[in-house]
């Protein structure tokens, strides 16, 4: 089972935002998949899914994401790509958009970490950057209370014992 969500990280542009789509096991913790975008689209969700699923060998009827009840969430455009793939797609409480408890803790871990960058991003060539060390911390380093005091990476390896 996954969970995935999107989030705004600031750039330097006032008003604008550089959009963070990620996708994580929640049985290991593991960020899988992540990618930065200049804005929120239904495409974009699909591409990263369809690219994630290909990257993890995840076969057809075997995975469930799930997500909370925003628009980019359950959009015809993911919606379709899920059924293609044979993902069942499972989302939050009703009329809760932003409830998806598993994403929204890694998300505060992501902004709350003392190495958060502490004025925006200048762009999104950056952004990748910092993302890409902190997934390497977040999956290789962080011992993770939720499971066992182990890193995801170690969970998802299956050498947490």
């Amino acid at each position: 089972m996954w969970s995935w969500d999107i989030t705004f990280l600031a750039s330097s542009i006032r008003g604008a935002f550089y959009w963070l789509y990620l996708v994580e096991d929640i049985y290991s913790r593991k960020l899988v998949s992540w990618e930065i975008h200049e804005n929120e689209t239904a495409e974009h969700a699909s591409v990263l899914i369809r690219k994630t699923c290909l990257t993890e060998g995840i076969h057809k009827d075997s995975l469930v994401l799930h997500s909370d009840n925003s628009s980019s969430m359950k959009g015809a455009t993911i919606l379709a790509t899920l059924q293609k793939l044979g993902i069942v797609p499972s989302f939050s409480r009703p009329l809760v958009s932003d409830d998806n408890s598993y994403s929204e803790s890694l998300f505060r871990t992501l902004k709350y970490t003392p190495v958060y960058p502490t004025k925006p991003f200048q762009n999104i060539e950056a952004t990748c950057q910092w993302m890409d060390q902190f997934v390497q911390w977040y999956n290789g380093e962080y011992r993770q209370s939720a499971i066992p005091y182990v890193t995801p990476n170690q969970r998802h390896e299956n050498i947490d014992t």
